[in-house]
């Protein structure tokens, strides 16, 4: 039987509100709703009151940890060097992350927007990645059916 393989930096992603990322919390941010909806999402990141002077730890910090995510290592490191030297504020770390998330989401974003113009050429692809599909089932469905006795 396989076993799962979760790397250990994404088994919980944290949600705005410091929690675990969960539909049912209510505290995702969706990769394909309005760009104002998702900067309202990062901007609204619950953090602690810290002063934007202060220092502070990144790791455990749901903006870093999410960061984390979009981020080249190059940028995370960058990014933890900021908040452990202090005067580096939420805000800042914000914006970074929303930048991050952007830069890797917006390409997906534009080609879904795009495919989405011209819904009857978006089914014809779905229809011939079934025919696709069925044909390339089908000898190992007729395998289980014999073997089933169907």
């Amino acid at each position: 039987m396989p076993d799962a393989y979760i790397p250990e930096t994404v088994a919980t992603i944290p949600g705005t509100d410091g929690q675990k990322m969960s539909k049912s919390y209510h505290n995702t941010i969706e990769l394909f709703e309005p760009a104002g909806s998702i900067k309202k999402k990062v901007m609204g990141i619950v953090t602690d009151s810290k002063s934007m002077e202060e220092p502070k730890e990144p790791e455990g910090n749901s903006i870093y940890e999410l960061y984390k995510l979009f981020a080249t290592p190059e940028e995370v490191a960058d990014m933890a060097a900021h908040f452990r030297a202090g005067n580096y504020g939420y805000g800042h770390a914000k914006k970074a992350l929303l930048e991050a998330y952007h830069r890797l989401f917006d390409p997906f974003r534009a080609k879904r927007e795009e495919l989405a113009k011209d819904p009857d050429a978006l089914e014809d692809v779905l229809k011939a990645g079934a025919a696709r599909a069925r044909a390339a089932a089908a000898p190992t469905m007729e395998k289980v059916r014999r073997a089933v006795g169907l």
